[in-house]
């Protein structure tokens, strides 16, 4: 039996984000790859791993092809903007049990780019497809959906639109901070509220932004750590739950499955939420960073809008910094923006 080998994260890095209105996503692929791999100091001889969602039918099959890649190993999960957090937890085991020694993930899009050339990939919708299509026609969209759990967390524990709104002030104090983040000027709770009504209770700003880009995370085996220019970040645990598609299969408006894969990540690194200095947050609408921080227990069940008030969540000034380059609310949001979460913690 081969011993289990320490994994780390030794690269990462993002390609042009934000307006990128001269770029394929297969190139944002490549560019936030060249990147990531210059960061690390290592070749791409070494990449032995790949893993992406993807683009086309044979995804990631398609996209290692485009970079030159011929991986002994490789993933495709696809489960919405946390699928990068689950890849990196499924290479971590990978590269510890010994079948691959360096794992790239990569993503790039043109999300922002394609609605505005009116490009069809720009409105082709998982909705159309499978079980969503008997809920999306009727209303149910993605974001109806956090809407409809945030009004459901409003009636059951008396969180208010301000305090949501909190979130989306303190994710633009900290894009400010960051010279990448496509949004950056200063806005007032009062702001939030006025702005145009997407889905209520959601307005504009309480709804993560539309961009173009892409992001790169490389993970290595101990050995070739020494070899890498970066301090290496090691991977201490992870943890992982899907529970629903259908909003109708939704059990808990109140409760993400955070609460299961925060509980199973916390366990096998042997951490507490305490511990914490700061936390990078899937927010493609305020009420998801305030439902998982409580899932996650840094504050009980319903405490959550009470607990984002008072700065707490800034850079300058926060005691528990949440999404420290201005997250999906501000900095950039490309579709599935969850490796951009793994980029900006590395960093920190």
């Amino acid at each position: 039996m081969v011993a289990r080998r320490k994994v780390a994260v030794v690269g990462v890095a993002l390609s042009d984000c934000g307006r990128v209105d001269d770029a394929t996503p297969y190139a944002l692929h490549a560019q936030a790859a060249r990147r990531a791999l210059a960061d690390a100091g290592l070749d791409r001889s070494l990449v032995d791993g790949f893993a992406s969602a993807g683009l086309g039918t044979l995804a990631p099959v398609e996209v290692a092809e485009y970079l030159g890649l011929r991986p002994t190993w490789v993933d495709s999960t696809s489960v919405g903007g946390s699928t990068w957090e689950v890849m990196a937890a499924h290479a971590a085991d990978a590269i510890a049990a010994g079948h691959a020694r360096v794992v790239l993930l990569a993503y790039g899009s043109t999300a922002r780019a394609d609605v505005r050339a009116g490009r069809r990939t720009g409105t082709l919708s998982f909705g159309t497809r499978g079980p969503l299509q008997f809920e999306v026609p009727y209303g149910h969209t993605l974001i109806a959906k956090y809407a409809m759990a945030a009004r459901r967390h409003m009636i059951e524990h008396g969180t208010t639109i301000e305090q949501l709104a909190q979130v989306a002030v303190q994710a633009r104090a900290n894009a400010a901070l960051n010279p990448e983040a496509m949004f950056r000027t200063p806005v007032t709770v009062d702001e939030v509220l006025a702005g145009p009504m997407i889905a209520d209770p959601f307005t504009k700003l309480h709804c993560c932004v539309r961009s173009d880009g892409g992001a790169a995370v490389l993970l290595a085996a101990e050995e070739y750590v020494r070899d890498c220019r970066t301090a290496p970040v090691w991977v201490l645990g992870s943890g992982e739950c899907v529970s629903h598609a259908a909003m109708s299969e939704w059990a808990d408006f109140t409760v993400s499955p955070a609460a299961v894969s925060g509980r199973l990540a916390f366990e096998r690194a042997g951490v507490r939420p305490e511990e914490m200095d700061f936390a990078e947050i899937y927010d493609a609408f305020t009420y998801m960073t305030l439902v998982t921080l409580e899932d996650l227990g840094f504050c009980g069940k319903g405490e959550g809008g009470a607990f984002v008030q008072k700065g707490r969540l800034r850079v300058e000034g926060g005691d528990l910094p949440v999404n420290t380059d201005g997250g999906g609310l501000s900095a950039q949001h490309p579709g599935m923006r969850g490796l951009f979460l793994l980029v900006e913690a590395v960093r920190q």
